[in-house]
């Protein structure tokens, strides 16, 4: 049973499938009356969605920002922010020229590496997207007939393209969140759909490192993690004097991850377990 929370949901402003309006209808007929849109390094889907929602749902303006700390990548959700605040804009504009950056070296090496080869329409179809990510090339890779499909795509060649520096520090996009009076939540902290999990040592440093910038919250439900590694993150965060948060990752056609999937089990989660909600 999906449950009628899903704090982790993307857009066509990133690298989901559904526009905004779209996505609502879904979010309606999943029975979900709580959610937030967290586009990669960018607000411009949660801002349309925040100019069509209607009354009966509660919806809360999200980002993800793509981060790196002292030892490793990580992901963290902006949840409930003001888009004004001058601070939250800086880490916004750092994350997208970036994000814009790794996008023009992604392409440049798939074609001196591979010799995969993007027309300008090519090009400027990809640029429809306010944050072009792995599954925007890898869908025009397979369309252009170099991959069978997406995850061979990204697996044989877009992972292979080593593109340096693409990725915001961490302390900013936590420092940029919380002057906004948002709340900022490591996301899928033992790693996102396709990701290794990180050794226990790693998650550790990694935890301590966003706990001394100011984390807030850890996304401990999670559609790729099994019910009770849910349960023992949620534990992990209480003890560190964490909010609880949970999303599924949602990418419309983009990933095979239902609407208000929170754990691999399928199991129901209640707005109870989500100490988040009480804050936002």
């Amino acid at each position: 049973m999906a449950g009628t929370v899903d704090l982790h949901i993307h857009t066509d402003a990133s690298d989901g499938t559904d526009s905004p309006e779209q996505l609502l209808w879904n979010i309606q007929k999943a029975g979900i009356n709580i959610f937030a849109v967290t586009d990669h390094d960018t607000i411009k889907g949660a801002l349309r969605m925040k100019r069509i929602i209607p009354p009966s749902i509660r919806f809360i303006q999200g980002v993800e920002f793509s981060c790196r700390t002292s030892n490793s990548k990580c992901h963290i959700l902006g949840l409930g922010y003001d888009e004004h605040n001058p601070d939250f804009q800086e880490a916004l504009r750092t994350g997208d020229e970036l994000r814009r950056g790794k996008f023009c070296t992604r392409i440049r090496l798939l074609r001196e590496l591979f010799g995969i080869e993007f027309t300008d329409d090519d090009i400027a179809a990809l640029k429809k997207s306010s944050s072009v990510g792995k599954p925007q090339i890898a869908n025009m890779i397979v369309m252009k007939g170099y991959a069978a499909n997406r995850q061979e795509a990204i697996d044989r060649y877009i992972n292979k393209c080593r593109t340096g520096v693409s990725r915001i520090d961490a302390s900013l996009a936590v420092r940029g969140i919380l002057s906004a009076g948002g709340i900022p939540v490591w996301a899928h902290p033992l790693g996102g759909e396709g990701e290794r999990e990180p050794s226990e040592q790693d998650f550790r440093a990694t935890l301590r490192e966003l706990l001394a910038y100011g984390l807030k919250g850890l996304e401990c439900w999670y559609s790729k993690y099994p019910a009770m590694t849910c349960r023992k993150l949620a534990e992990t965060a209480e003890r560190s004097g964490l909010l609880v948060s949970g999303g599924s990752d949602y990418h419309g056609g983009n990933k095979n991850i239902p609407l208000g999937r929170l754990n691999s089990d399928n199991e129901n989660v209640g707005y109870e377990r989500l100490s988040i909600l009480r804050r936002l």
